[in-house]
């Protein structure tokens, strides 16, 4: 009988053969389920996703965090494309804002995965959940109009460059995705209707997602069969969440996001709390 590698201990072996084993129903039938969760997330709130993939994945089928991260984020690409065709259809995707979004979001993402070993990962999580409460307490005080656009101007094209740039510092220093971020900052900041700033939150994430996938292939930190499982599953769902946005009334619809954002601050709260007890 072979022994497992020194430093092992069983359960750990038994993680590692659970991650793995991607092939049997009950694998299949949970990729399936968390697609079609996460796509029906992401076409309501304008979110990747990810927030939802990669805690089910690591509690539900034996992935580690950065396989976890790296297979949501392929799976991602066809859900938050699906998404945009979705809000496009509508009219709900300001298209040059978003390519601005994207460009910072990248060259962000390249920063803050190099100040990443210098910064405290319980600090940042905390400041995060702080960043958070404000946004849901926001929520309740500020509801866009549904007729309101996104006008561009040279110092929106800086100001929204300046956020894609945070959005990807962020998304590379404690790996969220950018619609949590980017969809509250277009509503309040920007004064964007809420449809709009979903859609053009998807639209940005297309090129961060296709990029870090590709890093991620060659790196081999992606597990491409589960993601096209739960990307393809996803893309069944998304445009029925676009669609129900659309539906939504704004004041509904912020109290709703608020209740998702409440759930990220748990797990993030959470996060850093175990960071702080391995201290």
């Amino acid at each position: 009988m072979s022994r497992p590698p020194k430093g092992d201990t069983p359960e750990r072996s038994a993680r590692v053969t659970r991650s793995t084993d991607h092939r049997g129903a009950r694998a299949v039938l949970l990729f399936l389920g968390i697609g079609l969760a996460a796509g029906l997330l992401s076409g309501l709130f304008g979110v990747g996703g990810g927030t939802v993939i990669v805690p089910l994945l690591v509690l539900l089928c034996g992935f580690d965090q950065r396989r976890a991260a790296g297979t949501s984020l392929a799976a991602i690409v066809p859900t938050a494309s699906i998404g945009v065709i979705s809000y496009a259809v509508s009219g709900n995707v300001a298209w040059v804002p978003a390519l601005i979004l994207a460009a910072g979001a990248v060259v962000g993402a390249q920063l803050g995965t190099r100040l990443l070993p210098r910064i405290s990962q319980t600090v940042l999580r905390w400041l995060f959940v702080a960043f958070l409460v404000l946004v849901i307490v926001s929520l309740f005080l500020v509801v866009p109009s549904r007729e309101a656009a996104l006008d561009l101007t040279w110092p929106t094209g800086i100001a929204l460059l300046v956020l894609g740039v945070g959005t990807g510092v962020l998304s590379g220093l404690i790996g969220v995705g950018g619609g949590i971020v980017v969809v509250p900052f277009l509503m309040m900041v920007f004064g964007t209707s809420d449809l709009e700033a979903k859609g053009t939150s998807l639209l940005m994430m297309i090129p961060a997602a296709l990029s870090g996938t590709v890093g991620n292939l060659r790196t081999r930190n992606v597990e491409l069969r589960p993601a096209l499982l739960i990307g393809i599953a996803a893309c069944t769902t998304t445009a029925l969440g676009a669609w129900t946005a659309t539906l939504v009334d704004p004041v509904v619809g912020n109290a709703l996001f608020a209740v998702y954002l409440v759930g990220i601050a748990v797990q993030m709260a959470l996060k850093a709390w175990r960071g702080r007890s391995a201290r």
